[in-house]
């Protein structure tokens, strides 16, 4: 790496870090607000402090379930070390809560595609589902453009047929990142639309390939139908597609966010989520919920509108940028 190759690096992390932290501002101001003024006068962790903890928890959507484990660890801590501080409940929440994410981390699939050998002869395929309206096709335009600004080859699949302005929502996508976007049009076969795509991706030796898929959750069996076939057509070019089944949430619905994905859970075997709208919403910690009750790892966060505001998840950078005072 050259020398101006890091500094453009190091640049670009500052200005990811304090997007994060723009981005999460309202959950942060929401939270310890609330949270300094349960313990003002109080110097230990007692009965009423946590009881006042757990309240702003579910406040914050990290929903009920994912409370009471924080609480019951918390509580755990208290016993043993006979003395707890208020001052020392910040760092005892943070290492609670980093280690709750910790358990649905890791490096694996779409995220590692940047540490990818160019060409490797089959593209990464990502199948992309999620209701309408949470950005679901913004967050593909926004992972094209991950993708392509890295160097890979990138192929978009409009097989979200059913809404005209889906299909010319990606187009103008691909027109804007300067990569091909695969379209049939409105009212077409969304598991032709996938297969042409992942066939292109095949023959321009593309790194990876990334498909829309309908959004509609009011008939779960023709959802998980309309799923499968897409999967099996794909399985007749690349046998293993898709690689990463990327479930498209919205942050700022909270606890609606966490029943949409109970529901495409059961629709299909989701592998990783992407929760957009961190930043219009002090419901960020359906982050922490949503990662601990479906035992799925968190790719992505979404704090903002620019083509660059879809990050990485990083759960230390994250549960950093919550505690920042």
């Amino acid at each position: 790496m050259g020398l101006f190759d890091f500094f453009k690096k190091d640049k670009e992390s500052k200005e990811q870090q304090q997007a994060l932290d723009e981005g999460l501002q309202k959950t942060k101001t929401s939270f310890f607000d609330q949270l300094s003024k349960a313990v003002v006068g109080k110097s230990t962790v007692d009965e009423a402090v946590l009881d006042d903890l757990e309240t702003l928890l579910v406040h914050a959507d990290v929903g009920i379930d994912t409370t009471v484990k924080v609480i019951d660890r918390i509580e755990k801590r208290v016993a043993r070390d006979k003395y707890v501080s208020t001052s020392e409940l910040d760092r005892i929440l943070r290492e609670e809560i980093a280690d709750l994410l910790d358990r649905n981390s890791g490096a694996t699939g779409s995220r590692a595609i940047l540490d990818r050998p160019d060409n490797t002869g089959q593209p990464f395929v990502i199948m992309v589902v999620g209701v309408n309206g949470v950005g679901k096709t913004t967050t593909i335009g926004k992972l094209a453009h991950r993708f392509h600004s890295a160097g890979k080859k990138v192929v978009l699949g409009a097989a979200d047929t059913f809404r005209a302005a889906a299909v010319d929502q990606l187009i103008i996508w691909g027109q804007r990142v300067g990569v091909p976007v695969i379209s049939h049009g409105m009212n077409t076969d969304p598991a032709s639309v996938a297969y042409d795509a992942v066939k292109k991706g095949v023959e321009m030796q593309a790194d990876v390939v990334i498909i829309d898929t309908a959004g509609r959750l009011h008939n779960k069996v023709n959802l998980m139908n309309e799923l499968s076939k897409i999967k099996r057509v794909m399985q007749k070019v690349i046998p293993d597609a898709p690689h990463e089944v990327l479930l498209v949430l919205d942050g700022s619905t909270g606890q609606n966010a966490f029943l949409q994905a109970k529901e495409f859970t059961k629709a299909t075997e989701v592998s990783a989520l992407a929760i957009t709208k961190l930043d219009g919403t002090a419901k960020g910690g359906v982050v922490i919920g949503i990662s601990d009750q479906l035992q799925v790892p968190v790719r992505y966060i979404g704090v903002g509108e620019k083509m660059t505001d879809l990050q990485l998840f990083d759960r230390h950078t994250f549960v950093n940028s919550l505690f920042k005072k």
